[in-house]
């Protein structure tokens, strides 16, 4: 028998504290995938959430293929009804300069209604709300249930493909619920509609076989800085668009940010301007951006009065939903080959890659999904938003699950600072996604069986 909303109501409100105590307990984990860190906690990490499901009464397996370990839980769906796919991650990113940090970011802590800790937000609320809405509904579950605990996304998610092609069949739901993503504000629920992809690369510049005196060849023997430097400023035009012929852009945002408020979500510094043209939804969600991440070359604190022979920087390209990152490396690569001057050597390597994504949220599921919104945020109708971020696994599910109805929530806000110093999660927020994932289930239970 499926919980009326009542019932569910009082059924979350039931669980959430002992939620949050597993949540914080997860947040003590220092799960992270990246290289060069202790991976062992990441072991312990997947234990953890393998625990949390069994609790739930599914049978649980952890599995691997070649990467850090993943989590499938399975309950199977009763007579007639849809399966349901759960999918979140447990590894966090690094925490960065500690300096910057308020508290421990491996010691949950609560301040003024946000709970403060890496991963709190991204993703182990993420996991916790689905355990939230298991929870809730005990042996009553009206859907089966399929929970997919991803190890390695905040590296990459280099083994997921090789994960749901070994498991596709113990993956395949009619319905996939990514929890990675974020709501438009606080009190303000959304749906993830569409996600820029990801090239990362190198770009290597050498004008000399070894350093030499600047004083003796300066100004005859250009340095690979200046280089580099000169070469880096052609990938914007005078406004801050990237001028990269060949990317893909494109405008129709359907809500745009104050300038205020995205202002303050960055941290702006007074004066300066927003880059690029058109709605800063635009600019943000549906055109491409570029981005140099670091620059290898002396540090000024030991650079000698030498004219630096090579230098390299990282750059990161977001690509706008409709590019192909494969034919949007070659058109940034064959920028960069293109405008170097003074017939510098130029090398450009590609490092990984992400596909953009747009879903079409049309359908009796996204329907019962917004439904599901509406009842939690007490009358507030869901948002459809783009992210600038990249999630490109959501691709992948898409070319795996044809005819699954894939919905990208969240529990993130725009006060998150996910991947920054001091993550939070909001912890009334909290409490509505754990709700609307559990009202998404019956809902979806019940257009399965209106379309019957």
């Amino acid at each position: 028998m499926t919980l009326s909303e009542p019932e569910l109501r009082a059924a979350i409100t039931r669980e959430l504290p002992g939620v949050r105590a597993d949540l914080e307990r997860l947040v003590r984990i220092p799960g992270i995938a990246f290289d060069g860190f202790d991976h062992s906690p990441v072991e312990r990490s997947a234990e953890a959430v393998a625990e949390l499901l069994r609790g739930c009464g599914l049978e649980v397996r952890i599995v691997r293929s070649g990467g850090q370990p993943a989590v499938i839980g399975k309950r199977p769906a009763p007579p007639g009804a849809p399966t349901v796919l759960l999918y979140a991650h447990h590894d966090v990113q690094p925490v960065g300069d500690l300096s910057l940090w308020e508290s421990e970011p491996f010691e949950p802590v609560e301040r003024d209604g946000r709970l403060y800790g890496r991963g709190a937000a991204d993703d182990k609320a993420g996991v916790m709300a689905h355990v939230a809405a298991l929870r809730a509904y005990g042996d009553d579950l009206p859907v089966g249930v399929v929970v997919f605990v991803e190890g390695e996304e905040e590296f990459g998610s280099e083994s997921l493909e090789r994960l749901l092609d070994e498991h596709r069949d113990d993956l395949a739901a009619d319905v996939i619920v990514i929890a990675d993503s974020g709501n438009w504000d606080i009190g303000v629920p959304a749906l993830t509609t569409s996600l820029r992809g990801i090239v990362n690369m190198f770009v290597e510049v050498r004008t000399a076989e070894h350093a030499v005196h600047s004083g003796m060849f300066g100004g005859a023997v250009p340095d690979a800085l200046t280089v580099l430097a000169k070469l880096l400023a052609t990938l914007h035009d005078d406004n801050g668009d990237v001028a990269v012929d060949g990317l893909v852009g494109k405008g129709g945002a359907p809500v745009d940010y104050p300038e205020d408020r995205l202002r303050a979500e960055a941290g702006l510094l007074d004066g300066v301007q927003f880059v690029g043209t058109g709605r800063l939804t635009e600019r943000i969600w549906t055109k491409p951006a570029l981005a140099v991440l670091g620059i290898d070359a002396p540090r000024t604190s030991e650079a000698p009065n030498a004219i630096v022979p090579k230098a390299k920087a990282k750059l990161s390209v977001r690509l706008a939903p409709g590019d192909e990152p494969k034919s949007a490396y070659l058109a940034v690569k064959a920028h960069l080959e293109q405008y170097a001057v003074w017939g510098a050597q130029v090398e450009v390597t590609f490092e990984h890659d992400g596909a953009p994504c747009v879903i079409d949220a049309t359908g009796p599921m996204y329907d019962a999904a917004r439904a599901a919104f509406r009842d939690a945020w007490d009358g507030v109708e869901a948002v459809e938003i783009g992210v600038g971020g990249s999630i490109p696994f959501i691709a992948t599910f898409q070319e795996m699950f044809p005819g699954a109805a894939i919905l990208v929530t969240g529990v993130e806000d725009p006060s998150s600072q996910a991947h920054g110093p001091n993550e939070s999660l909001h912890l009334g927020e909290f409490a509505r996604v754990c709700l609307a994932e559990a009202l998404l289930l019956a809902n979806v239970s019940g257009a399965a069986v209106a379309a019957s």
